[in-house]
C-alpha cells in the first residue's frame, strides 16, 4: 500500500511505502539520519474499545543504522505498537516520530522512505511474483510508472527471486512468500524497514533465508525494525532490542547491555554439596541452592578465588568452579514472566 493511499485512509494487513517517486537526493537522507534516530516515541498509548489497554506508555529509542529487535510474548502489543507507529491504527495518547519527522503530520513525506510487513504477505495466488509486484507499485499514485520495470527487477534480485519471477505466487516456498513481501517493502530507496514477525510459521530453511537477507539490508545502512518472538534471531541479528510485557516496554538497550544484566552465580561441583552450600552461607551470599553434586549461588562481592579459598580451608572438595551468566532465556523470562521460543 503506498503512502498515499494509507493518507485517503484505506487499510490493509501489508504496508509499503511509496516504491516508485525520483529518489530522494543522497544528502538529506545522510543528513536526516545523522541528526535524528530511526524511531522515536513518547508516552505511545492504545486503548481499544471495551478499556482493553494494549500499549500503555511506550517509549522507544531505535538509533539508525541498528537492527532493532522488538521482542515480546504474542499479545504483548507488539503488532499495536507497530500499526500505530504506520498510521495504520491511531494512538490513544503520546506521540512517535519516524526519521526525524512528527507523524501523522509528516506522513506524505516519511512513508516513502519506509518499506514495511504486518502480518504476512498478502497475494494473488493466480499471478506471478513480478505479476504481484506490478500491482502493488501500480497502487501507489506516487510511483513513476516508467520506471517500474526496473525497480521491479531489482527488488526480486535484492531479495533473490529474479530467477522465480515468472513463477506463480501459489508455486512459492512459505520463505520465498515472506521475501517476496519484504521485496514490495524495497521497490524503491529505504531508510527504514519495519517487519512484523518475518519468520513466523517458517521452517528452518525459511528462516534461515528470511534471516540472512535482513543481515544484507541492515549491511547497506538501512535501519531494520523486526518484532519476534524468537529467541535465536534476536541474538543472530540484532544489536539492540526493546522488550514488551503486557503493553509495557520493560527494557530497551543494547543486546549485550541485556546480557549483562542478569547477575553472575558461582557454582561449585563436589561430591559434599551440603557442605559446600554451609561455606556459602558463611560467606553471606544470596540464593543458595544445592542439586545433586553441585552448590551455587548468586555472586557478591568477593572474588571467585577467594570462595575457592574457602571451601578449601573448610575441608571441601572442589572439583570444580564456574561463575555462569544468566541465558537470554532466562533473562526474557524474568523480564516477562513469559517463556520464548528458543528454536528458529
Amino acid at each position: 500500500m503506498s503512502a498515499g493511499s494509507r493518507a485517503a485512509g484505506q487499510r490493509d494487513e501489508i504496508s509499503f511505502g511509496n516504491g516508485g517517486h525520483e529518489p530522494f537526493p543522497a544528502e538529506l537522507g545522510q543528513q536526516a539520519s545523522a541528526a535524528w534516530p530511526a524511531i522515536t516515541t513518547s508516552g505511545l498509548t492504545k486503548r481499544f474499545r471495551g478499556g482493553q489497554l494494549a500499549v500503555n506508555g511506550v517509549d522507544l529509542a531505535v538509533q539508525h543504522g541498528s537492527v532493532y529487535g522488538f521482542l515480546g510474548p504474542n499479545g504483548s502489543g507488539k503488532t499495536t505498537t507497530i500499526r500505530m507507529l504506520l498510521g495504520l491504527v491511531q494512538p490513544t495518547g503520546g506521540s512517535h516520530q519516524l526519521l526525524g519527522t512528527a507523524m501523522p503530520a509528516g506522513t506524505n513525506a516519511v512513508l516513502p522512505r519506509v518499506g514495511s510487513l504486518v502480518e504476512g504477505p498478502a497475494f494473488y495466488s493466480q499471478l506471478s511474483g513480478k505479476a504481484n509486484l506490478a500491482r502493488y507499485d501500480a497502487a501507489d499514485r506516487t510511483a513513476d510508472p516508467r520506471t517500474a520495470g526496473p525497480r521491479i527487477s531489482a527488488a526480486l534480485d535484492r531479495v533473490g527471486l529474479l530467477s522465480a519471477a515468472r513463477k506463480h505466487y501459489r508455486a512459492y516456498s512459505l520463505g520465498m512468500k515472506q521475501r517476496l513481501a519484504i521485496a514490495a517493502g524495497l521497490l524503491g530507496p529505504r531508510e527504514l524497514l519495519i517487519l512484523d514477525e518475518p519468520t513466523n510459521g517458517l521452517d528452518p530453511q525459511g528462516t534461515r533465508e528470511v534471516r540472512g537477507l535482513i543481515r544484507e539490508i541492515a549491511a547497506d545502512g538501512t535501519t531494520v525494525f523486526v518484532s519476534s518472538h524468537l529467541l535465536a534471531e534476536v541474538e543472530q541479528i540484532c544489536s539492540h532490542v526493546g522488550v514488551m510485557r503486557t503493553g509495557k516496554l520493560v527494557f530497551q538497550g543494547a543486546l549485550e547491555e541485556l546480557r549483562s544484566r542478569g547477575a553472575a552465580r558461582i557454582l561449585v561441583r563436589t561430591d559434599q554439596p551440603a557442605r559446600a552450600a554451609e561455606v556459602l552461607a558463611g560467606l553471606r551470599l544470596q540464593d543458595i541452592r544445592t542439586a545433586g553434586h553441585e552448590a551455587s549461588a548468586q555472586l557478591g562481592a568477593q572474588p571467585p578465588e577467594e570462595i575457592c579459598a574457602r571451601l578449601v580451608h573448610a575441608d571441601v572438595p572442589v572439583a570444580g568452579l564456574e561463575t555462569p551468566r544468566p541465558s537470554l532465556e532466562d533473562l526474557f523470562v524474568e523480564l516477562t514472566g513469559e517463556g520464548f521460543h528458543v528454536d528458529g
